[in-house]
């Protein structure tokens, strides 16, 4: 398992990974993401904002950088930068194939992404993130799992994401939706001639939607890695938009409410990386102090009264506009 890399680390950011959701295409879904990045939406502009930050997170100790296909030029802006850095051997890399990127780099189009998670397109999508990132592709999951999702009963799929893994790519998947749960539940219980296909779990958990925690635990005791996304509720959980009891914690921990909302996530025992999804280098420093952030009883109380119906939830996140 490539995370065992992280398992050796030392620093207290290692299990801190940075997600280029934001930075690797112009539009995308976080709140604040229109102040954020500079007027200038170009593709070498958020190049150069993506290779800033990548230059941030690897000095700050962070190890795990997550892409996708879906994530316009993430693959590429990755690919380049580690490129122009071969010494830098200690590094995860994990990408995501399902969603086809149909945007064409507007933030005004009307369907960002298409899904699919038949065989074809894994095999088009696993073409197109080798000849990026090729031998520096340590894990690739499947975008975005429910429970009616094709890829969890394709058989062929299953064999073709076995054959991947035999030849030294760990194989994982990522959850979103209400039914994280059962969709974890039902993606530990595929097999491949009697042994687990997936290696790793990414799934939406933060102060306002713990529904995944008990099938996270339940994946971490199989054995998989759990990678934690969403940590911030795509901007929910950070200054000006965070509700008053997370600000009222994170001031009585002279900290930023986004250390605090990441800290709560780190404590659980079984996240083994969880992703900042900083869009500057200011908030990713920020995002880092969580490692250091240490939450008494009556504040853990306190953040508890956040949670919502994973129903509302959702709801709330399907009406995000493109920024």
């Amino acid at each position: 398992m490539p995370f065992a890399r992280l398992a050796s680390a030392t620093t207290p950011t290692c299990h801190i990974g940075l997600g280029l959701a934001a930075v690797g295409r112009p539009g995308y879904i976080n709140l604040g993401r229109d102040q954020d990045l500079p007027p200038d939406r170009s593709v070498e502009a958020l190049r150069a904002r993506t290779h800033e930050l990548l230059d941030a997170a690897y000095a700050q100790g962070v190890r795990y950088f997550d892409v996708a296909r879906s994530y316009g030029r993430s693959e590429e802006f990755l690919a380049d930068w580690l490129k122009a850095r071969p010494s830098f051997d200690d590094i995860v890399v994990g990408s995501k194939w399902g969603y086809t990127y149909t945007a064409d780099w507007s933030t005004e189009a009307e369907q960002h992404e298409v899904k699919d998670h038949g065989l074809l397109t894994y095999e088009r999508q696993r073409a197109e993130t080798d000849s990026l990132l090729g031998d520096r592709l340590d894990l690739y999951q499947i975008h975005s799992v429910t429970p009616d999702s094709p890829a969890l009963t394709d058989k062929e799929l299953h064999a073709k994401l076995a054959e991947a893994a035999a030849q030294g790519v760990s194989v994982g998947f990522s959850t979103s939706g209400p039914a994280q749960a059962a969709a974890i539940r039902a993606a530990l219980a595929v097999t491949v001639d009697g042994e687990p296909l997936f290696r790793t779990v990414q799934s939406t958990y933060n102060a306002l939607e713990t529904s995944a925690g008990p099938a996270l635990a339940e994946a971490h005791d199989a054995g998989l890695t759990v990678i934690v996304k969403e940590g911030m509720a795509n901007g929910r959980l950070a200054e000006p938009h965070a509700p008053d009891a997370l600000k009222a914690v994170a001031e009585a921990t002279s900290l930023g409410c986004d250390a605090v909302a990441l800290a709560l996530v780190l404590r659980q025992p079984w996240a083994g990386v969880v992703l900042s999804g900083a869009a500057t280098t200011n908030q990713l420093a920020s995002n880092l102090h969580a490692a250091v952030v240490d939450l008494e009883e009556e504040q853990l109380a306190r953040l508890a009264t956040l949670v919502e119906d994973p129903h509302a939830y959702w709801d709330r996140r399907a009406q995000l506009p493109w920024h």
